[in-house]
This record gives C-alpha cells, sequence and structure tokens, in this order.
C-alpha cells in the first residue's frame, strides 16, 4: 500500500495533548503487564488499535520502523485491531512507542485488564456513522424533490426557505460527526507530514459545504446538500464494505492457525500427544530437542538452552535454569525439558511467529510494486488534475467548477487498484485453507505461481512415516543399553528418532546429560557415565561396508558399535501421479539423505529427467539450491520441516509436509497437509492463474478510473454518482476476483484422497 504515503524525514511533532497522558508506562511494573516477550533487549507488545479501518492504516502500522529505526516489527491483526510490534528496548521503550502511535493518529486503548485477558471493547462507531449519515441523506432527499421537479405552488414558494435551512441543518452531523474521519486523519497525517488519500476526499467535503452554507445564507440557491450527504454515505458505505470483507477474509485465514501442531503433554509419567489448544494453566509439557516451546511457563528441568530467534531474529542461546519463566516461542536447543504451563497456548500467537519478518525472504510482491509505479504520486496528481480543471471551467462555465473540481476528487479513488491483489490472494488463502495447504503470506502465493523447479526431500515427503518397518542387526541388546537407548531417543525430534523411539514401549526412561544433535548425522548423549551416539555409519566410527538398504541407524556405546535399526520405507500413495503432472512444465529432483538403495525403485517410477542425489547433508541441499538459483531458476523445496530449514529459507517457495503433528517449522512459506499431497501440482496450478486474475482485475480497474476521470473533468459527472461509482469501483473489482478465484478452485473442492 505504499501508493498511499510518501513519509518524509521528520514524523511531526508530538501533540500537546498527549503530553504527560502516559507517564505511567515509565513504571516497569505495569510494563512488564503488558508485555507478550521480555528478555535481553528485546520486548514484543499487543496494542489494541481502535482506528484501524482499512488497507491504508495496516500499512503505516506495518511500516513503523520507517518512523523510528528502533522499532524492529509491527504485524496487523486487522480483524482484533490490534498491531504486535518488536522493538530494542535498550533504545526506546513502551511509553515512545505509544507516543509515536498518538502523534500519528493511531492511539492505542490500554487497561490493564489487557494483562489479565479481558475482552476489548468493540468499536461501532462506522455503523453509527453510517446510519447518521443514511438518515441524513434521506430526509435531504426528501426536502429537495420540490427544487429537483421545479414544483411550485403558494405553500412551497413560501416554505421553501425553512426546507433548505432545514437540509443545512441535516447536513450538519453529516460533516461533523460521519465524515469526522476523513478530516481527523487528513488533519493528523499533514501534521505528521504525510499526505494520505483522505486529504483530497476531506476537501472535497468541506467545499461542497461551505459552498452550498454560502448559497443557503445569501439565498443564491438550494446548494448540494444532498450530495454532500450522499457523499459521506457513499463514501462510508464504502469503507463498511471493505472492513466486513478484510474481516470475512481475515477470519477465513485464520484457518491457518489450526496447522498440524501439537505437544507431548505428561500425565502421571506417561507421554501423551495432545492438541496444543487443549494445553491449560498446570499442565506438565515435555519439550524435546529443537521443538518450540509453545506457552508461557516455568522450567522444571535443571537447565535449558533456549533459541528465542523465532521472536526476536537474534540466535544467541540463552540459558535458563530451573525455576525460570521460560516464554513461548523460544525453541529448545540442547536435549530434552520439563516444564509447568503458566498459560494456555494462543493459537494466533503461533501464527504471529510464522509470519515474523525474520523468516520473510524479502522480495516484495511484484504487483505491489506495479500498485506503486502506477500510484505513487497519486494525491498529489489528482489535486493537480482537479485545480487545472477548475482552473479551465472557471473561464468557460464557472457553474460547473463545484461539480468538476468535488466529482474529480472522489472518482479517482485508488481503491480499485489497491485491492485488486489482496483480495484474489486473500481468497486463495482462503480456498487453501480449507483444503489442508496454509500458506504464510500472499507474496508465497505469488512466488509458488512463478516456480520452475520443484526440489522433494524423500524421508518424510514422499515416504509416509505412518507405516513403516523397523527391525535391529547387531549385538544383543541388554535391558539397560535398551533403556539408555529409549532416554537418548526421547530427547530428538527427528523423524526415524520418533519411530525408533516407539519401538521401546516397556522400557524405564533415564536421566540423560551432554544431549547434542549434529543435523545430518546423528545424536549423542551420556546416560550415566555411558556415552551414546545414534546416527549414520560415520557418525558412530563404524568402518564395515554399507550394504543398500533402505533407510538404516546405527548405534554405539562408549564408542564400541552395537548395530543397527533398519526402516523399510513406504511410498506414499500416488506420488508417481504427482511427479508425473509436474514433469510437464518442472524440472524436478529428489534429494535424500539416505543411500543409494532406492535409486533402481525411483528411477522406474519416476520422469527421465528428475534428478536424484543421495547422501545429502542440510547444507548440501541449501547449495544444490542455491546452485539452481545462480542459473535464473526459481526453486520450490518441499520437506517435512526437519533437517529441511536451510533449504527452506534458500528456495523461493518452501512447504513442510506434516504428518507428525509435533513439528513446527517457522523457516517455511507453506504447511501442507500430508493427506493432501497429491494435490500439490493442482495448487501449483491455481498460484499460477490467480497471477493471470490479478493482472485482468488491473486491467479493468485502470479501465475505470481513466473513464471516470474524462466524465468528471469535462463535466458530465456529479459528485453524487462518483460517491455512489466509486465503492461499486470496489465492489466489482472484488466480486471479480472472488468469482474468478471461486471457479478456477472447482476442481480442488472435488478432489478426494483415494
Amino acid at each position: 500500500m505504499t501508493c498511499y504515503y510518501d513519509f518524509q524525514e521528520n514524523p511531526g511533532a508530538i501533540p500537546k495533548e498527549i503530553l504527560g497522558k502516559y507517564d505511567y508506562l515509565s513504571n516497569e511494573s505495569i510494563v512488564s503487564k503488558l508485555l507478550d516477550f521480555n528478555d535481553d533487549d528485546r520486548q514484543i507488545v499487543s496494542l489494541f488499535i481502535p482506528h484501524i479501518h482499512c488497507s491504508s492504516c495496516i500499512w503505516v502500522l506495518e511500516n513503523l520502523h520507517k518512523l523510528k529505526p528502533e522499532i524492529i516489527a509491527s504485524q496487523v491483526d486487522f480483524p482484533k485491531k490490534s498491531v504486535r510490534i518488536t522493538y530494542d528496548s535498550e533504545k526506546t521503550n513502551l511509553k515512545e512507542l505509544v507516543i509515536l502511535l498518538s502523534s500519528i493518529g493511531y492511539e492505542p486503548y490500554i487497561s490493564l485488564e489487557d494483562s489479565e485477558g479481558k475482552k476489548k471493547p468493540v468499536d461501532r462507531s462506522l455503523i453509527y456513522k453510517l446510519g447518521i449519515a443514511g438518515f441524513a441523506f434521506g430526509n435531504i432527499m426528501f426536502l429537495s424533490f420540490p427544487e429537483y421537479f421545479e414544483v411550485t405552488g403558494f405553500w412551497l414558494e413560501k416554505y421553501k426557505y425553512i426546507f433548505r435551512w432545514l437540509m443545512m441543518a441535516f447536513s450538519l452531523p453529516v460533516v461533523f460527526y460521519a465524515a469526522s474521519d476523513y478530516f481527523i486523519s487528513a488533519f493528523k497525517g499533514l501534521r505528521a507530514k504525510i499526505l494520505n488519500i483522505d486529504v483530497p476526499i476531506a476537501l472535497g467535503i468541506t467545499v461542497l459545504f461551505f459552498r452550498s452554507v454560502t448559497e443557503v445564507l445569501f439565498d443564491l440557491g438550494t446548494g448540494f446538500f444532498d450530495s454532500l450527504a450522499g457523499l459521506v454515505f457513499f463514501l462510508l458505505l464504502g469503507k463498511f464494505f471493505q472492513q466486513r470483507t478484510y474481516n470475512f477474509l481475515s477470519f477465513e485465514r485464520d484457518y491457518k492457525s489450526y496447522f498440524p501442531i501439537a505437544v507431548t503433554k505428561l500425565i502421571n509419567k506417561e507421554e501423551e500427544n495432545v492438541e496444543i489448544y487443549d494445553v491449560v494453566k498446570g499442565d506438565r509439557l515435555l519439550i524435546r530437542n529443537q521443538e518450540l516451546i509453545p506457552v508461557d511457563g516455568i522450567l522444571i528441568s535443571a537447565s535449558a538452552r533456549i533459541d528465542y530467534s523465532f521472536v526476536t531474529g537474534e540466535s544467541k542461546p540463552i540459558i535458563k535454569k530451573s525455576g525460570d519463566k521460560v516464554f513461548a516461542g523460544g525453541k529448545q536447543i540442547a536435549g530434552v525439558v520439563e516444564m509447568e504451563v503458566l498459560s494456555s497456548v494462543s493459537q494466533s500467537y503461533l501464527t504471529q511467529l510464522w509470519s515474523n519478518d525474520v523468516f520473510n525472504k524479502g522480495n516484495k510482491s511484484s504487483f505491489t510494486s506495479l500498485t506503486d509505479k502506477i500510484s505513487k504520486y497519486f494525491t498529489l496528481t489528482i489535486l493537480s488534475i482537479a485545480f487545472v480543471s477548475a482552473i479551465f471551467w472557471f473561464f468557460y462555465d464557472p457553474s460547473k467548477i463545484l461539480n468538476v473540481f468535488t466529482a474529480i476528487l472522489i472518482i479517482a479513488c485508488p481503491c480499485a487498484i489497491a485491492l485488486a491483489a489482496p483480495f484474489t490472494f486473500g481468497n486463495m488463502l482462503r480456498i487453501f485453507g480449507r483444503n489442508k495447504f496454509y500458506v504464510k503470506n500472499a507474496q508465497a502465493i505469488e512466488k509458488l505461481g512463478a516456480i520452475t523447479t520443484t526440489i522433494f526431500d524423500k524421508t518424510g515427503t514422499i515416504t509416509t512415516n505412518l507405516e513403516n518397518e523397523i527391525w535391529y542387526e547387531g549385538n544383543e541388546l541388554t535391558a539397560l543399553q535398551k533403556s539408555e537407548l529409549k532416554s537418548v531417543l526421547r530427547a530428538s525430534n527427528h523423524t526415524l528418532s520418533r519411530k525408533i523411539y516407539k519401538e521401546f514401549k516397556e522400557e524405564e526412561v533415564l536421566s540423560i546429560s551432554d544431549f547434542k544433535e549434529f543435523v545430518g548425522k546423528g545424536i549423542e548423549a551420556n546416560v550415566g557415565t555411558n556415552l551414546v551416539k545414534i546416527g549414520s555409519q560415520s557418525f558412530v566410527n563404524h568402518t564395515e561396508q554399507q550394504t543398500n538398504f533402505d533407510t538404516s541407524v546405527h548405534v554405539s556405546f562408549n564408542e564400541n558399535y552395537a548395530g543397527k535399526f533398519m526402516v523399510k520405507n513406504k511410498y506414499r500413495e500416488g506420488f508417481e501421479n504427482v511427479f508425473n503432472e509436474l514433469s510437464e512444465d518442472y524440472d524436478l529432483a529428489v534429494l535424500s539423505g539416505d543411500n543409494e538403495g532406492e535409486y533402481d525403485f525411483l528411477t522406474q517410477r519416476l520422469p527421465k529427467k528428475t534428478n536424484l542425489l543421495f547422501h545429502q547433508k542440510p547444507e548440501d541441499k541449501l547449495n544444490y539450491i542455491k546452485e539452481l538459483q545462480n542459473h535464473h531458476k526459481h526453486v520450490l523445496m518441499i520437506g517435512d520441516g526437519l533437517n529441511d530449514s536451510g533449504a527452506f529459507a534458500q528456495s523461493d517457495v518452501g512447504i513442510a509436509l506434516s504428518e507428525d503433528i509435533n513439528i513446527f517449522s517457522p523457516a517455511c512459506d507453506a504447511i501442507l497437509d500430508a493427506g493432501k499431497f497429491q494435490l500439490i501440482p493442482e495448487f501449483i496450478h491455481l498460484s499460477k492463474r490467480s497471477i493471470k486474475i490479478i493482472r485482468q482485475a488491473f486491467v479493468l480497474s485502470l479501465i475505470y478510473n481513466v473513464v471516470g476521470l474524462y466524465f468528471a473533468v469535462t463535466g458530465q459527472l456529479s459528485p453524487i454518482i462518483a460517491a455512489i461509482l466509486m465503492p461499486l469501483s470496489s465492489i466489482s473489482i472484488v466480486v471479480f476476483t472472488t468469482s474468478a478465484t471461486n471457479f478456477i478452485s472447482k476442481k480442488i473442492k472435488n478432489y478426494e484422497v483415494k
């Protein structure tokens, strides 16, 4: 939405009315109750902003860092009218942050009830203003009928002055209450040296009102109170429609909050996987290595090393001791720990983590860029056209000056152009979400539609984790060794670790120390005085020749090789069809950390041009993708989210296939339910077609604006008609994009997994 604003270096002075108002935010005990996160030099706060009402508000609040560099990131939740802000607490504080928001017209509503989770007040002011504008508009139109039809008569002539004064009286609440948001927004924008889209609208309303009042006071005519009331009514109607549509789309997007994620709950020392929103205060949770802490809580284990980069962007681990508070969003990186829950989980909070700017790949939407180019200096251009046209009509036909001037300011609203991409992608996000394909943002859909190469991980992606054969070959394991293996495997979140861990059902869990996980190699830990290693053949220093088997996990105790667990993979049903469909338009590759045991099997079933690479470590996958991108390829990476974070981050689009409900990978751009694996080609196809829909909507919007400006400049368009057409243009774009996306998604809606 950068077409709406052009920030200057100085954001403006602090208004006098808020000086001293927020001094209580200097009290650390009060601030601590309002913060979502507070550790080291990072603080995160969620503030309720009642004045959020449109897409331009979202753009301003998500670009606060341009006004104050100490702000690291800000993210708007439109339905809840809140903004979540991350800032450097060593360089600024919550008080300065709130003063900044107030100075640019977005004063937050702060109450200590916020820390208790009380319900925020519902803002119904737009509905009240729309009702008053509609009531006044109807009555003014009724009083204007005699003037419209030039009805003559003694009584009408005698009381026409009363009618005019009544119309002026009805217009007062319209201008000073119903239209107040436009004046406030324009004034605060100008004071903060921000030229926003409400400036020309406020100017048009002002001109209409004073011209009409002048005509009534000096008995020059009826004025334009009907056009004025109609203008405000239809503007508010358009705003109401836009707000309701944003609420609808945002609500539908909240489906992504239900992407598969759970946590291990300890009940009488027994482990049970529960859905994350079933966790309540007082529960005891088990957090494995590399798992996300889903809630605030108290650490029970002796110590923990927590990486808060998902929250703050800083990857420096923080050491916590037993009894310390741990915050949601941290990732345990030193084995398995236990914690007690302090508050129930918020799915929306995990969604915010997923959308954190830390994991954004920085490529701006090409459609946003196109909108910027079309409307970069939109307000100045429209004002110039309006004044030049007014000067022309002053010499040619002065009676049309007012109509031309106001009609131009109204008809040229950029809403239709600005809404084309958000509503198309918004509806696609909703459609994808209903089909268990949870996409992070609109940019991910745009990038998905532009890919040229698709890469699959093997284990857990084209193979399923639910049906496997596992057996052990080697020295017979003692009861103690089985317990040691179970205890070390318990700390790992790797797919193979979890599979083998389930094989040890009766063994006792022992205390472990010095747990380490070497990505792509294996895990090790001390169990008492014994060192246990589990992983690849080279990791456990086993030198015997490797046999070509599907997957094998080797084990050693105190550097003495014991044996190996062998896992027979089961491939997903229909995976050949997925590859065959994609091979028509894309280059394909399979990257696996396993050996070549399944090379022959895959070459017989996959398209001939599919590139098969084995023994691939995480850094090898990342480098392979980087090399493709150096040759101008747009890469889609599909993996299980465990050892693929680097590949996800490097790829243009990363999709985590979710079958294990405990896995959460913020580095990915989308999460796909494993049961919808066969729909991958269709999701990519729909992304491509949605881009075509946006281009078509752009053309319609530009045609509307050009035609509307022609009739306005030539004096053939009255302000009231312009006010009707402006929201209708937005409605037409929304109807077109929504209908088109619904139409192209019919095939996916009728799909059934066989």
